[in-house]
């Protein structure tokens, strides 16, 4: 079983930053697979990026450019860079780790963008 706690939500204005964490209760020692996804108000839980071991990222298209998803070197955490934010971008952040063909989930943070 892995437990994934996320943190770092909060309320910002149009054009802000937040920085999202996800703690991992896994000892990570070569191969991953983590991401972000988001459920917006009225909408259906969507992804925004993945990070896999060996360092390859990919970004929903709606989030390129002002999104970074990184996973910390030394730590079982993994971290979503949120900059230029917009108001559409308000919701729930969940965090996913793949192990083992198993999907695992953390409770979600919110994020609320003011306009």
């Amino acid at each position: 079983q892995v437990q994934l706690v996320e943190s770092g939500g909060g309320l910002v204005q149009t054009g802000g930053s937040l920085r999202l964490s996800c703690a991992t209760s896994r000892v990570i020692t070569s191969i991953y697979v983590m991401g972000w996804y988001r459920q917006t108000p009225g909408n259906q839980r969507e992804w925004v990026a993945t990070v896999v071991n060996g360092g390859a990222r990919n970004y929903a298209d709606s989030v390129k450019d002002r999104f970074a998803i990184s996973k910390g070197n030394a730590e079982n955490k993994m971290y979503l860079q949120m900059n230029s934010l917009e108001p559409e971008d308000t919701g729930v952040y969940y965090c996913k780790e793949t192990y083992r063909c198993r999907d695992f989930w953390g409770q979600g943070t919110q994020v609320t963008v003011s306009s």
